[in-house]
């Protein structure tokens, strides 16, 4: 009951702040600018990990916030607690709902990585997102875009792995439901909805190649994942 109780305070807290903040726009100062959009904790030294989660909402709070949080979140699944508080304490957050756009200045990112989140978009809002990617670039700057597979799915369920490729699709239960996929990529998908953001050097790349750097950090789930990058 305290979980809960807490876990909805909490929510409710990051609701109406990420409102407040909608508008605003940063210009980091870094000579080299990396940002990772929809980044969750999967992060690395150097960049600004941005979205509305709650771990970023508490990201600079004492400790014992943090240890709260922890017995909160979803993320107990996957971290200890002391790993837990480290990758926070460690790294450098921006809260910030990605629905609102991207609060950075026009050109003034150098590079821009985002590894399983715009699935959790409707098109319409990745499109929006990727329109706000390219307007934050620099000339020259690298985005990089990863996304589970569409036709690693479909092999899934063609191979008669069923329940594994309408995982993709379908949450089993509620409690999948802030989780679940709205929408789906193959390359052709993905590069043509790339290409109506402007990006025009579309190309497909390998788990942990490419021109972004600390991929080798920053990339996960090699066996179903579409690799993208593009230059502004």
């Amino acid at each position: 009951m305290f979980t809960k109780t807490v876990r909805r305070l909490f929510d409710s807290s990051n609701y109406y702040i990420a409102y407040f903040k909608r508008y605003r726009k940063i210009r980091p100062d870094a000579s080299t600018v990396k940002i990772n959009l929809g980044c969750g904790l999967t992060v690395a030294s150097g960049w600004i990990n941005i979205d509305g989660s709650l771990n970023s909402l508490f990201a600079k709070w004492p400790t014992p916030v943090l240890r709260t949080l922890y017995r909160a979140s979803g993320s107990k699944q996957w971290y200890t607690q002391e790993q837990y508080v480290r990758i926070i304490k460690e790294h450098q957050f921006l809260h910030h709902n990605l629905e609102y756009g991207i609060p950075l200045s026009d050109a003034s990112a150098d590079y821009i990585y985002s590894s399983h989140w715009l699935e959790h978009l409707f098109r319409e809002d990745a499109e929006r997102l990727l329109c706000e990617a390219y307007r934050v670039l620099k000339p020259g700057g690298c985005i990089r875009i990863c996304v589970p597979d569409l036709e690693h799915a479909v092999r899934q369920y063609l191979d008669g792995n069923k329940e594994h490729a309408l995982s993709y699709f379908f949450c089993s239960s509620k409690n999948g439901m802030l989780g679940r996929h709205h929408y789906l990529y193959d390359f052709e998908l993905l590069a043509a909805l790339m290409r109506k953001a402007n990006f025009q050097q579309v190309t497909r790349c390998s788990y942990r190649q490419g021109q972004t750097p600390d991929i080798e950090k920053l990339d996960n789930r090699p066996e179903e994942t579409l690799y993208m990058e593009a230059v502004k």
